[in-house]
């Protein structure tokens, strides 16, 4: 059974709603994928990001919050059978299917509390200490190369055509961290700065997939911002992040 959520309101069911896509947004707006008319609800008020069998549920900085089993969250692993309270109303999420994500895991996956990696702020907000979340950052690689002498992007070949991934890794471009990477060796990489701008990195058995989930801006892959679907990365691709510049590439 495909992950979904039952909206209702003081014990009346009102829709239910198929966690089909990857990224599902909650808000008073009409261009959210759940819409719950009431001023209580902010206008992009929450966002469930669903990736294989697992969902986690994140507040927008709405103005009234939610909460998850009558405790007020920000981020949370979503069960089968969690309710979700946003004002007056109640969203049941339903799901059979086994995980394969432990909640502890993921909930460290997301918040990486620590340690965390220094790096410089963005250029249009002096004194902001950026940071780079992430425990698995290792140094001993060579220096970037500079940006004009990055090979170039290779196109999107269809699935049938991709070859299984087996390894591949993030490398920061700059800053005092340059040259530092990440080899991505699970099936969910969190990257970026609470608040600001943070992506999902999914490994798949045809590639890797970069999906924005946190910030009003979103990110850019090879100078194109993204939007709220999934992205498949090609060798080579350059991420901008945060106001940090990284580069992916396979590792073979």
């Amino acid at each position: 059974m495909t992950a979904k959520l039952i909206l209702s309101l003081d014990g009346t069911l009102i829709q239910e709603y198929l966690l089909s896509k990857e990224h599902t947004t909650i808000g008073r707006k009409a261009h959210n994928d759940i819409v719950i008319d009431n001023l209580a609800v902010s206008s992009e008020h929450a966002a469930v990001v669903t990736i294989l069998h697992d969902s986690f549920l994140e507040d927008l900085n709405s103005t009234n919050g939610l909460t998850v089993n009558g405790i007020s969250t920000r981020k949370h692993f979503l069960q089968n059978n969690d309710l979700i309270e946003i004002g007056k109303y109640q969203l049941k999420y339903l799901n059979d299917q086994v995980s394969k994500t432990n909640a502890a895991d993921f909930e460290k996956t997301m918040i990486m509390r620590a340690p965390v990696l220094a790096v410089p702020p963005p250029a249009d907000k002096p004194g902001d200490t950026g940071v780079f979340h992430t425990a698995d950052l290792q140094a001993g690689k060579p220096a970037a190369t500079p940006e004009a002498d990055i090979n170039p992007v290779k196109p999107v070949l269809p699935a049938a055509a991709q070859p299984a991934v087996a390894r591949a890794a993030i490398q920061l471009l700059n800053g005092p961290n340059a040259g530092k990477e990440l080899e991505l060796v699970k099936g969910l990489t969190t990257l970026g700065k609470p608040g600001v701008q943070v992506v999902v990195l999914t490994r798949r058995p045809h590639g890797f997939f970069i999906t924005h989930v946190e910030g009003a801006n979103f990110p850019s892959v090879n100078g194109q911002l993204m939007d709220g679907k999934p992205l498949q990365l090609n060798d080579h691709d350059l991420i901008e992040l945060a106001g940090v510049k990284m580069e992916f590439y396979l590792k073979g």
